[in-house]
């Protein structure tokens, strides 16, 4: 299992790219490693890239039911699915 303290200090400060390219990384070494998918997914919501963030959290919630990515994949299809009523009839 990796550190992963680096990464998040990387999104933390802004190297939300540099991040995803690590994290790709590792990814590519050990893709069973839940944690770096759900990282990945964290890194690209930043992004507000919704699409390519659920499927990173997919990959996660195959690999681990347990990963906190079931939430946060929900979240996102919420976001997602959200609208407000009274913007579409005034």
């Amino acid at each position: 299992m990796q550190d992963f303290d680096e990464i998040k200090e990387l999104m933390n400060t802004g190297r939300v790219a540099e991040a995803i390219a690590r994290l790709k990384e590792i990814i590519a070494a050990t893709p069973t490693d839940d944690q770096a998918h759900y990282l990945l997914g964290n890194a690209y919501c930043r992004l507000t890239d919704w699409r390519n963030a659920i499927a990173s959290y997919g990959e996660a919630r195959e690999l681990n039911p347990h990963s906190p990515a079931v939430e946060a994949e929900e979240k996102v299809k919420e976001i997602l699915n959200f609208y407000c009523h009274d913007l579409y009839n005034p």
